[in-house]
């Protein structure tokens, strides 16, 4: 394995985050889900314009405060403390599914254990029972935005592959998945199945598909 991909291999979720979030389009409402998707907030430049979501009710969710600003009050549904951007508004957890599911959210980020090459998404639960299973708003979010990417690490700590030909995980939605973000590259969700979009410095398109069930279409 070269020193390259082992590099890529590492933990390099701030690369891969700082990714996502410069392919955001300035306007757009945005969803982040639990666990990494949470961090692309601290990864918009200032003077961009991007209207951050979370379903227990607030529109207008800022970076991660410091330590001295947290408000134990003001949290996002995966109860994390945020801060607030000029103008956020708080609402009722009900109004805020509302705006889901009338398909008033541009963009949902998702983590996920699974993404089969037709989109399906498998991220919240596991066979394995040591994940207790919170499917929490993911299946709304991810049928009800207009757009859905995947933050994820491209291999389990096993190495097992995290993009597939078919999810053996149970779904959290059907052929809803657009987009995936590894630390080896931006993938497309495509008719034809998984397209790449970017490659990481030093990262080949055989290096990806060793790590990959699916086919990987340059």
């Amino acid at each position: 394995m070269s020193e390259t991909i082992e590099k890529a291999l590492g933990d390099d979720r701030v690369a891969m985050t700082r990714r996502l979030a410069g392919d955001i389009a300035d306007g757009w409402y945005v969803n982040l889900g639990v666990g990494m998707p949470t961090k692309v907030a601290d990864m918009i430049d200032d003077g961009r314009e991007v209207m951050f979501h979370s379903e227990n009710g607030i529109l207008g969710m800022g970076p991660t405060p410091a330590e001295d600003e947290i408000d134990p009050w003001l949290v996002n549904a995966g109860k994390k403390a945020v801060s607030l951007t000029p103008g956020a508004a708080l609402f009722h957890h009900a109004d805020s599914f509302a705006m889901i599911r009338g398909g008033h959210i541009d963009l949902c980020v998702l983590g996920g254990y699974e993404v089969a090459e037709n989109g399906d998404l498998a991220n919240w639960t596991t066979p394995s029972g040591d994940i207790l299973p919170a499917v929490g708003g993911a299946m709304d979010l991810a049928v009800g935005a207009k757009r859905v990417w995947v933050l994820m690490q491209h291999t389990t700590r096993d190495g097992a592959a995290k993009l597939v030909r078919r999810c053996t995980y149970p779904l959290t939605a059907p052929a809803a998945v657009d987009r995936v973000y590894t630390e080896l590259g931006t993938f497309a969700v495509t008719e034809e199945g998984f397209r790449v979009l970017t490659l990481a410095d030093g990262v080949s398109l055989a290096d990806v598909q060793a790590r990959t069930d699916a086919p990987i279409h340059g």
